[in-house]
């Protein structure tokens, strides 16, 4: 079945091919939009496949060899089928992934929310940390990250602080760091030295784009007044801080980062447009994949992810079974190491889930 699938894939990828060579493709904006974002997700299937169909044909030059009457030329051509064999298993694994239905938010930029969990002011330093860590990574990967709203506190931590992640790909890499962030470490205002536990709970949403998602105007109220920092002392002399209201959810979001009001109005816009998305893609994944999910890891921003545990410099990250003793590094954005693992991990219980269903059929 895979074999007749990749067939498949490559005879619409000649046939893409084709239309990019045509010239009424070519003067079509859209058209040549579209046969291009073809033509780049079917490219590695179709070279891998090719090279599947390569390895196969010299697998069986080879076990014609191992007849010859030369003991040379069988001895070349068993440890070449050895090399050979190896490399059809690495493809197959290649392919296997390849195949994997693409989440089609993959490529959106990021919407990033960090909030204070459990833990009073503690928990609200550890979200200054996690914001730092995040832009730190971002950073080092030449992205770049806007701060849309955040609510300080007055000892140089956050209650809440909501960021945009603008890259290719921002959201597929960044989707597994959803879930409780718990830190074990003595605050600087614990006089007896105990150690204390705080969460922080991550968000990653995909940008909601227009398209995706329309929101009457009748379903909102716009509230606007003065911005206030720590403490709720004013930081503005006009009304340039915005409220907005979704009424049928009953969705609030709040931005006062900006001095103008239509700035804080379309941060707000934005923030709110990818909360709602997310909401409707909760209920569909809900709805299509309550089974599966069952049966394999989800990554959902509910569970308990990870552990960074000061005393023992240690971070360990509870869903991957992984441990590191370098925690100052990765509070610094040292977290590619984690994050590859992450996608590797959900990849790999995203094929098994593959298999249950492809079983069950």
């Amino acid at each position: 079945m895979m074999l007749e699938r990749l067939a498949e894939i490559e005879a619409r990828f000649e046939g893409v091919e084709k239309a990019l060579a045509d010239p009424k493709v070519i003067r079509d904006r859209n058209m040549l939009q579209k046969y291009s974002r073809e033509h780049k997700e079917y490219l590695p299937i179709v070279n891998a496949y090719r090279e599947y169909r390569a390895i196969l044909g010299q697998i069986g030059e080879n076990e014609e060899l191992l007849s010859d009457p030369d003991p040379e030329i069988r001895e070349l051509a068993e440890e070449e089928l050895g090399e050979l064999k190896g490399r059809l298993e690495e493809l197959t694994a290649e392919v296997k992934i390849l195949l994997l239905p693409k989440d089609p938010d993959e490529e959106k930029n990021a919407l990033l929310e960090i909030r204070a969990g459990t833990g009073g002011d503690e928990a609200a330093l550890f979200v200054a940390d996690l914001f730092r860590m995040y832009t730190r990574f971002i950073e080092q990967k030449g992205w770049s990250i806007e701060i849309l709203s955040s609510n300080p506190t007055g000892i140089g931590g956050f209650k809440e602080v909501i960021s945009m992640v603008s890259a290719p790909r921002a959201y597929g890499t960044l989707k597994y760091e959803s879930g409780v962030h718990r830190v074990q470490r003595i605050p600087l205002t614990e006089a007896q030295g105990r150690i204390h536990t705080s969460t922080v709970t991550v968000a990653v949403l995909p940008e909601a784009e227009d398209v995706e998602l329309h929101i009457e105007p009748k379903d909102l109220r716009i509230d606007v007044f003065r911005s206030s920092g720590p403490g709720g002392q004013s930081v503005n002399t006009t009304d340039s801080a915005v409220r907005i209201t979704h009424i049928p959810t009953s969705l609030v979001v709040t931005c006062q980062d900006e001095k103008s009001q239509h700035k804080n109005k379309a941060k707000a816009l934005k923030v709110l447009r990818a909360r709602l998305l997310d909401i409707e893609r909760q209920k569909q994944e809900d709805e299509i994949a309550r089974a599966r999910r069952s049966q394999v890891g989800t990554g959902e921003r509910s569970e308990r992810i990870r552990t960074y545990n000061f005393p023992q410099n240690r971070v360990t990250d509870h869903r991957l079974g992984l441990t590191l003793h370098r925690l100052e590094a990765i509070l610094e954005g040292d977290l590619e190491e984690i994050v590859s693992q992450a996608q590797a991990h959900f990849r790999a219980e995203a094929l098994k889930g593959e298999s249950l269903e492809g079983g069950a059929n």
